[in-house]
């Protein structure tokens, strides 16, 4: 009997050390349909960093050029995850850019799209908002982004 009950007893501490496993599993991001990865809503760099790290394939390290290059162009921008996307704003000002991967290209939202010029080329559904489409192997023309990150940055942005 002490047998049977010692490995019940050893049955009941390896089910209770299973969820440890599932739980580290559970903090590496997972990719959601369409391949944009799902990381948890945060403020500040540290959450965008993962996101971009989380990005496949050759994606993370035009997220990480986009990244660099809005650092560059706007030093003192506050960063966000949201709706599993990274966005961009000015401390009392909103958020002016939001980028989104999916499955085979990574769209660009400026919120305010419409005021840049020129346009971006993406037309939206919203009234102010122009995207800009990266597919993989697009040359990003870093020049014209810089300037409409610079536009951007400068408009009321969007209160989310």
């Amino acid at each position: 009997m002490t047998d049977t009950v010692s490995s019940r007893k050893s049955t009941k501490v390896a089910k209770k050390a299973a969820p440890k496993t599932s739980i580290a599993k559970a903090s590496e991001p997972k990719l959601l349909s369409g391949g944009n990865p799902q990381i948890a809503k945060g403020y500040g760099d540290a959450p965008v960093q993962a996101y971009i790290a989380a990005m496949p394939g050759w994606k993370s390290e035009v997220g990480r050029r986009i990244d660099a290059l809005i650092v560059r162009v706007v030093p003192e921008v506050n960063k966000a995850v949201k709706w599993n996307s990274p966005f961009y704003g000015v401390e009392g000002q909103g958020w002016f850019l939001s980028f989104h991967c999916f499955a085979k290209y990574i769209k660009v939202a400026f919120f305010r799209g419409t005021s840049l010029q020129p346009l971006p080329p993406g037309a939206s559904k919203q009234k102010e908002v122009r995207y800009l489409d990266i597919y993989e192997g697009d040359g990003v023309d870093d020049a014209q982004l810089t300037d409409w990150v610079k536009q951007a940055s400068q408009l009321p942005g969007e209160r989310m």
